[in-house]
């Protein structure tokens, strides 16, 4: 029996935690990453000074500023998918252009949705992260939230982290390449 992070294609599974700033990203994705034994990347480490100075400083990021930043985040997804470890990387995908580049053989996309007033609540609280309130407006008009063709779990972020990790292991169940997978312990393994 093998795990989930061997995709029928013999690829790991690597999740991509994705939403805007302030759902909740790294935070969904540590947890995830710890409940399946997976190794984590914050896509914020990613980004070159440049990215993290321009934003910090209330100015929204370029296609063509993120596409190096996505093509790096792209090779730790590679890596990751060829060495059966799996993994999970917090990366706010916001573009279905942004996750072409990420996309590939045992790819899923959790996608952390809310409503406006609840983001701007979750950035107005939180402390030390470059990347200002003032650029919600900004990341909500580019979200293309995943189609339906993409593999991808869509998780409401009203519930607690907990709950929200409970719920995207339920669901890895039924996503194409781990299908019938039950959990066990720190390990999804299909049934």
């Amino acid at each position: 029996m093998g795990t989930v992070s061997e995709a029928r294609s013999g690829q790991s599974t690597v999740l991509v935690v994705m939403g805007v700033s302030g759902v909740g990203k790294t935070t969904i994705a540590r947890s995830l990453a710890a409940r399946l034994g997976w190794d984590f990347a914050d896509g914020d480490e990613f980004h070159p000074q440049a990215n993290i100075d321009k934003m910090a400083s209330g100015h929204p990021l370029t296609d063509e500023d993120r596409w190096p930043w996505l093509r790096a985040i792209a090779t730790w997804i590679t890596d990751h998918g060829a060495s059966g470890q799996g993994g999970v990387v917090a990366c706010s995908a916001l573009k279905r252009a942004y996750r072409d580049i990420l996309r590939g053989p045992g790819v899923v996309f959790v996608y952390l949705a809310g409503d406006r007033a609840t983001i701007a609540r979750r950035i107005g609280a939180r402390h030390g992260h470059f990347m200002p309130s003032s650029l919600l407006d900004s990341q909500l008009a580019a979200l293309e939230p995943p189609d339906p063709d993409e593999s991808a779990i869509t998780v409401d972020v009203g519930a607690g982290p907990s709950q929200i990790v409970d719920q995207v292991v339920r669901q890895l169940r039924s996503v194409p390449g781990s299908a019938s997978a039950t959990v066990s312990r720190n390990r999804v393994t299909p049934g």
